[in-house]
């Protein structure tokens, strides 16, 4: 028996989608449902509806019409949003990453560093859902 996750992904590029559910596809012993959005305008609407309740958001660094995760995360904050975000980029080597914490950031992470080992440990470090308990 898997332990289910639910897990946003907001990133304006669709070709990421793909390449995540792949990654996703891969993690074992957790079923991820990935749902996916292109806006912050959108994962606010998807956070709004409470179905399903999330368990983790993934947030694209650089998403239009805002500039980074410091403008981005703090509006999910302030429309309530009190699960943990990630955030991912090509590059996390720019001076302000190493603030997050002051934005309402929990993780942040290279895309090329996610793959299912990452994620999965991800999951039990950030959502509390322990993968090994399936096994």
């Amino acid at each position: 028996m898997t332990v289910p996750v639910n897990i946003l992904l907001v990133d304006d590029d669709p070709a990421e989608n793909v390449i995540m559910r792949a990654v996703m596809r891969k993690v074992t012993n957790v079923t991820i449902k990935l749902h996916y959005v292109e806006t912050v305008e959108a994962a606010l609407a998807f956070i709004r509806s409470a179905e399903p309740q999330l368990d983790l958001i993934l947030m694209d660094n650089r998403l239009q019409p805002q500039a980074d995760f410091r403008e981005t995360v703090p509006e999910l904050r302030q429309n309530g949003y009190i699960g943990p975000i990630g955030v991912i980029s090509s590059s996390i080597t720019d001076a302000y990453f190493q603030s997050i914490d002051d934005y309402g950031v929990d993780f942040r992470i290279d895309k090329a560093e996610l793959d299912p080992t990452a994620i999965g440990f991800i999951i039990q470090e950030f959502v509390g859902k322990d993968i090994r308990a399936a096994q």
